[in-house]
């Protein structure tokens, strides 16, 4: 029988779809007023923008994707699909980043005139729409990598467009066009480490690592503790996606388990003290006699 698996991100499809709508409105907005405006700095908002509404729509689809139901060929569904979407956001984010950078330094040797006004209104509007893009996805970041990706790149938004108000007062108070070129480099800067950890973050996803507060040693210890069991081997966690934590291991237990039907109990023991202890929620377990070891592999994990 198969079943739709619901992902973290899932829940947030919503907000992922309003959010998408407003980056796009915020896109169009940054265009007209850098046209009118003649602002090269928001201009170059809009072209971020252009990538996030990009990682935003990737995102949507991923999510979209993931709710498809398993199958025979994908016993997981399309859940790790919001994974992959993550690490594709993680790169555009690193290639904006360069490209803000390099914009920066250029301006700081060459500054461009500006009309101060008209780019303080944009860039107002800009931060407005943006904050609310971070409200909406504020509580899904904490709970999808997926939906982190999109946060950080709002959250880079909103603080590129705050940069732009700044810019604008600066150069309509003192006329120091180059207050662009210096905003511009800190949001490069600002961006780089954000990115960099929601990478390294999908990439263990994607390399199986144990999850994050799964401790395997900590659940060897919990499992030994279960009365009649006798020894643990062949541990293996990992997370298919975000929220969606996975552990298996080879349990040997007393021979009389067998014998008087309490193999059932202990296999719920086990269940619910993953569940319990390291909220583990889908869980598999041999469960072993003694013998059993004689037709395995010599080398246990």
């Amino acid at each position: 029988m198969t079943h739709v698996m619901e992902t973290a991100a899932s829940r947030h499809r919503g907000r992922l779809a309003t959010v998408l709508a407003v980056s796009g409105t915020i896109l169009v907005v940054e265009v007209v007023g850098g046209l009118l405006s003649g602002s090269l700095a928001l201009l170059a908002d809009a072209a971020h923008m252009l990538t996030d509404v990009a990682g935003i729509a990737i995102a949507l689809f991923a999510v979209t994707l993931a709710a498809r139901p398993a199958t025979a060929e994908r016993t997981f569904g399309y859940a790790r699909a919001e994974i992959l979407a993550a690490v594709v956001n993680a790169v555009l984010l690193f290639a904006a980043s360069a490209l803000v950078l390099v914009e920066g330094v250029r301006r700081l040797q060459h500054p461009p005139v500006v009309a101060a006004g008209l780019m303080g209104v944009f860039g107002a509007v800009g931060l407005v729409g943006n904050m609310a893009s971070m409200w909406l996805l504020a509580r899904g970041q904490a709970e999808s990598l997926n939906l982190r990706g999109a946060f950080l790149e709002v959250a880079a938004d909103a603080v590129s467009s705050l940069g732009v108000l700044l810019a604008a007062l600066v150069i309509h108070l003192t006329g120091y066009s180059r207050a662009d070129a210096v905003v511009s480099i800190a949001i490069g800067v600002f961006i780089l480490p954000r990115t960099w950890r929601l990478l390294r973050e999908s990439v263990d996803v994607l390399m199986e690592a144990s999850p994050r507060g799964v401790n395997l040693g900590h659940v060897r210890e919990h499992i030994l503790s279960v009365e009649h069991i006798l020894e643990v081997h062949d541990v293996h966690a990992f997370t298919v996606t975000s929220g969606l934590p996975v552990l298996s291991a080879h349990v040997v237990v007393e021979e009389s388990c067998f014998l008087d039907g309490h193999a059932p109990q202990l296999l719920d023991q086990l269940q619910s003290c993953l569940a319990g202890h390291f909220d583990v929620e889908h869980s598999t377990f041999q469960l072993e006699p003694t013998t059993h070891s004689d037709h395995e592999p010599a080398v246990h994990s």
